[in-house]
């Protein structure tokens, strides 16, 4: 043999061809624990979901959906004003299977007493192919909650948004097989304080239909169908939907400025746009859009937390794999002691995330549960700002893993990498969060009793979880300079309410693991430096992907 034709030595292969659904232990202990009798359901449904995400097929969509990234056309041939954009077969494909995997709007229409919660799981498994086109899927089914504020606009828009179809293009609604959903808030001489925008909203002469002017500073997926839009109108800032074709079949009056040049997300067209009388129809009363619009932000935040979980468990999954290949001084790198305590601790941070983000996804399949509906208001924000503040630092560990494999754009590692901040910034950035949830404790006390009572439901299984929970609560008792310490408190409830869920539900090792780390204290600062005594082969051994027979 031509030995520039053998095999090359000690290198690892692509991780392909393993299910990412029912090989991820934390993700089918999470389905196992809150899907109940329902769980084998869900697992069913995710089964094909996963071993797709696995194939190499899929991972050959993820890195040219990104390396040919959006286009925007103006105008066309003629001048004629277009505002279209253009998208790479694969972004093509990508949302194909997102939006046939029922991903969109169909657990508001389900019947399914666990809809909500095996939505979140596939989301959280199908998020793991590609990030970016995660996005219209999200508020295509963030917008359902928003849109019931009027039934008669719930009712026109609802089917074509819970449709299994992926039907792009600008057309009629009306002879379309499915539709998406988008949002525009932020302004540029605003961002998150939303009260201060100037999109001007005017009343025409037909109830309930307005002319909107102005200017929106990020608007995501600008080739969606409709949008929730805000704008101030005669009694102060007002919701809007606003469709990209009108009724009688023409085009609205919305021109993208430009797409947006990101640090990440590139597979996804984020916008500029501006309107010049925008035809709109009010949702919800004048003077009301924030409230109105907070209820797609709420669900949105939601999959923020379920998409850097997802991120979190593809860089551990990547990691545990890459290493359990590859040795380096007479031993495989999965094996060496240091190498263990990384990939434990990186494992630790996955399966937290994972299991709290399922659990209060969960919650919205019991709308009627006093205490379910409190724990979620104040649990979205706990975690969206700890789970998605963790991701970046979670996932440069994991690319050290690979060694300079991981710092090449094939390994895909730095895709993930550049990904990774992008939900901590969405939906509210860690401060709008963290004081969030300071407003929520002083306005919703049901909030407190529910995380005190989620907390307390395992008092006494584990010292350093009971030491963090009187710890906040001797926090919360002082009122003074309580804001400088909004970040503190958020991210010691957040954390208690991991620790919480993992005695719970999670595995044990992970379990004593993360409480004596994240809670006791006991923990370096960065990954691998957790303490001695733990079982961390047992939970590498959770973690490392094992393929499809």
């Amino acid at each position: 043999m031509d030995p520039l034709q053998r095999a090359p030595q000690n290198q690892a292969s692509p991780l392909v061809g393993h299910n990412v659904a029912t090989a991820d232990h934390a993700l089918m202990d999470a389905v196992t624990a809150f899907g109940g009798e329902h769980a084998s359901d869900i697992v069913a449904a995710l089964t094909p979901m996963g071993s797709l995400a696995g194939s190499a097929e899929a991972r050959e969509h993820w890195h040219l959906a990104n390396e040919n990234e959006p286009v925007l056309r103006t105008t066309d041939r003629f001048g004629n004003r277009v505002d279209e954009v253009e998208f790479h077969p694969s972004w093509h494909w990508l949302m194909t299977q997102g939006v046939g995997f029922g991903l969109t709007a169909e657990p508001w229409t389900s019947r399914s007493p666990v809809a909500h919660l095996q939505r979140a799981a596939g989301f959280y498994t199908w998020g793991q192919v590609e990030q970016g086109h995660m996005c219209p899927i999200t508020m295509t089914y963030a917008v359902i909650p928003a849109l019931r504020v009027d039934d008669a606009v719930a009712k026109q828009w609802t089917a074509g948004l819970a449709s299994r179809t992926y039907d792009f293009g600008l057309r009629s609604p009306d002879t379309k097989a499915g539709l998406l959903a988008g949002m525009g808030m932020t302004e540029k001489q605003g961002g998150s304080d939303l009260r201060t925008n100037q999109t001007q909203a005017r009343p025409t002469e037909a109830h309930g239909e307005y002319l909107l002017t102005g200017h929106k500073w990020f608007t995501s997926a600008p080739m969606n169908d409709i949008f929730l839009v805000l704008a101030q109108a005669p009694e102060g800032v007002t919701c809007f939907v606003v469709p990209r074709v009108r009724p009688d079949g023409t085009r609205n009056s919305v021109s993208i400025v430009r797409l947006k040049d990101k640090l990440g997300n590139r597979s996804n067209a984020s916008s500029e746009l501006e309107l010049n009388d925008t035809w709109a129809v009010r949702l919800g009363d004048e003077g009301r859009g924030i409230r109105t619009i907070i209820e797609m932000v709420s669900a949105t935040r939601q999959d923020c937390i379920l998409g850097s979980a997802g991120i979190m468990r593809k860089a551990v999954a990547e990691a545990a794999w890459h290493t359990s290949q590859r040795s380096a001084f007479g031993a495989t790198l999965a094996d060496q002691p240091a190498m263990i305590n990384v990939l434990a601790d990186l494992a630790v941070e996955s399966e937290a995330a994972t299991m709290v983000s399922l659990r209060l996804a969960s919650a919205v399949d019991k709308p009627h549960d006093a205490h379910e509906q409190a724990l979620r208001r104040i649990g979205l924000a706990l975690e969206k700002f700890w789970v998605c503040k963790r991701t970046p630092f979670m996932v440069a560990e994991a690319l050290e893993c690979l060694g300079g494999n991981g710092y090449v754009e094939e390994s895909g590692m730095p895709l993930l990498f550049r990904e990774s901040p992008l939900n901590s910034i969405w939906e509210g950035s860690g401060n709008v969060n963290a004081l969030d949830v300071l407003r929520a404790l002083a306005r919703e006390p049901e909030s407190l009793d529910a995380w005190i009572t989620e907390v307390g439901s395992v008092r006494g299984e584990n010292r350093h979880l009971d030491a963090t929970v009187d710890d906040v609560l001797t926090e919360l008792a002082d009122l003074s300079d309580i804001e400088v310490r909004a970040r503190r408190i958020a991210g010691r409830m957040a954390a208690a309410l991991q620790g919480t869920v993992l005695l719970q539900h999670g595995d044990a090792s992970v379990a004593d693991a993360f409480c004596a780390s994240r809670l006791g204290g006991d923990w370096g600062g960065t990954f691998g430096t957790l303490p001695r005594g733990l079982d961390l082969a047992g939970i590498v051994s959770r973690t490392t992907p094992h393929l499809e027979s």
